[in-house]
């Protein structure tokens, strides 16, 4: 648990919770879990990630530790943190929505991560239904406490700092990123020989018997 970071009240974006996901929309590539978690760059969870980045950086390269984090540092792909303002959008030039003045820290698992109630508990991972509805409503721009596990990769595919996403947990709402899903009904109009579906009044429903009745199902927690 020593290596575990905790990230209280960050900013999610980019999530892949409900489903794994593969980088760059590549079918080719390994499907992971994923997200991004957004802080000031002096927030204790990203200082304390720095921290451990060190300690992990000369356990693993020793006196030549400094050398290796200087070259990762110049190469965002080699790392899984940086300054908000390195993440542009392609499409306008500028950073992405809530990156800008901030710092960030991606983190990514094949596995699921832990789903944490607001109350505290964990999600049951075997209840696929209620993890992908926890999971569902975790939003890009929404905030999160986190638990992360950064680490040093070290093989045939080059060196870098890399981080395990182990939970989350909603902390409260936010502003939304990006647009939302825009209504554009009003460019469309009724189709030739289309028939209205009559409306029923609520008076002539049958009442519905109460969620947990005998014979129905119950969607209350």
């Amino acid at each position: 648990m020593s290596d575990i970071i905790f990230l209280s009240k960050v900013r999610l974006s980019f999530p892949h919770l409900a489903e794994p996901h593969a980088a760059g929309n590549n079918p080719g590539a390994l499907k992971k879990y994923s997200a991004d978690f957004i802080m000031p760059e002096d927030h204790p969870g990203f200082k304390q990630f720095m921290t451990k980045y060190g300690e992990l950086a000369l356990a693993k390269w020793g006196q030549h530790s400094a050398q290796v984090m200087q070259l990762i540092q110049g190469d965002r792909k080699l790392r899984c943190f940086g300054k908000g303002d390195e993440k542009i959008d392609k499409k306008t030039f500028q950073p992405y929505s809530g990156y800008a003045g901030q710092a960030f820290i991606s983190a990514n698992k094949i596995e699921a991560p832990q789903m944490i109630e607001q109350n505290g508990q964990p999600v049951d991972p075997s209840n696929t239904m209620a993890y992908q509805a926890m999971a569902r409503k975790l939003y890009g721009g929404c905030y999160v406490n986190a638990a992360i596990k950064p680490w040093v990769q070290d093989n045939s595919h080059g060196r870098g700092i890399r981080c395990d996403l182990v939970a989350v947990q909603f902390a409260g709402d936010g502003e939304a990123f990006g647009d939302g899903q825009p209504d554009v009904s009003s460019m469309f109009g009724s189709v030739a020989g289309a028939q209205t579906t009559p409306q029923q009044s609520s008076e002539s429903m049958p009442e519905t018997p109460f969620p947990g009745a005998p014979g129905m199902p119950s969607f209350m927690s």
